[in-house]
């Protein structure tokens, strides 16, 4: 009997592959499509780096690939060449690093709060969390540059990184990931004499590793391209970032188009990195954040 029960679950789930076999083959063939159109971008700067100036300017950014006019001039530019663009990728890196390590540093204390405790006020503050992700940043530029001028922050790096690093949308996507812990950890902690901090360092942060590193990788990647909030507080160009330096070697007078395509391609390293570091724990904080509270 249990040998006519195992055949017959063995037919049964030959037949359901056999059903999903073109669902399954359909798929393939989108996602191969997609991440195919996702990459052509990706190669068209990075053909367009061994490239001279002179070719994107005639043809612009195309999928040729020319042995004929491709050398590595413009990466021995890059390392060799009297320019700027590692101080200003050196100070994209450094705000980076700093902005995305404070960001998630209060955003999840924050938002443990809003998780753990109850107070008097938490549901409205959460709506008023909620209502500030729906503001456009530009309708909060001119306020927030008058502040800045007024605490005398212009032109330091201070006014980049402090108006970010309460993020709404992480401290939002902190809450939901910690709505799935279950309260009975933090009770036990409480019933093991830990105080409130070692609860919260030593049995929450440790489980919240997938939620960080999702947060980090797109943190990281907003801290990165952010082009317009630092080019309105900086003036010095020791002190630019790398969206804004790569921005100047574009203007009236000439155009430096053998530094900027081989920077821009360049650029993309850091964030790739960072994916590759965290991207085993991507999915997990991205899907266990889409929980409801």
């Amino acid at each position: 009997m249990k040998k006519e029960a195992t055949l017959k679950m063995n037919e049964r789930s030959t037949i359901g592959m056999k059903k999903d076999l073109p669902l399954k083959i359909v798929l393939f063939i989108f996602f191969t499509l997609l991440c195919a159109l996702i990459l052509i971008p990706f190669y068209a700067i990075a053909v367009a780096s061994f490239k001279p100036g002179e070719e994107l300017i005639r043809y612009g950014l195309n999928l040729k690939f020319d042995l004929s006019v491709m050398s590595l001039n413009n990466y021995a530019y890059l390392f060799t060449g009297d320019h700027s663009y590692f101080i200003w990728f050196f100070n994209s890196l450094l705000l980076t690093v700093v902005q995305v390590a404070l960001t998630l540093i209060v955003s999840a204390t924050v938002a443990y709060g809003f998780s753990a405790y109850e107070f008097k006020g938490k549901n409205f503050l959460f709506i008023c969390v909620l209502l500030i992700m729906m503001v456009p940043f530009e309708i909060l530029l001119l306020p927030l540059y008058t502040l800045i001028f007024n605490l005398k922050l212009m032109n330091t790096y201070s006014a980049i990184v402090l108006p970010g690093i309460a993020s709404a949308a992480t401290i939002f996507f902190f809450r939901q990931y910690l709505s799935g812990i279950p309260k009975e950890i933090i009770a036990a902690g409480r019933v093991d004499g830990a105080s409130e901090y070692g609860i919260y360092l030593r049995l929450i942060l440790p489980i919240m590793k997938p939620s960080f590193a999702a947060m980090a990788i797109l943190n990281g990647m907003n801290s990165w391209n952010n082009f317009l909030w630092p080019f309105m507080v900086l003036s010095d160009e020791r002190k630019y970032t790398l969206p804004i330096g790569l921005k100047t070697l574009l203007t009236p007078y000439g155009n430096n188009y053998d530094l900027l395509i081989v920077g821009s391609f360049f650029s993309i390293i850091p964030i790739f990195l960072l994916f590759v570091a965290f991207q085993r724990y991507f999915i997990d904080g991205m899907t266990a954040g889409a929980v409801k509270g």
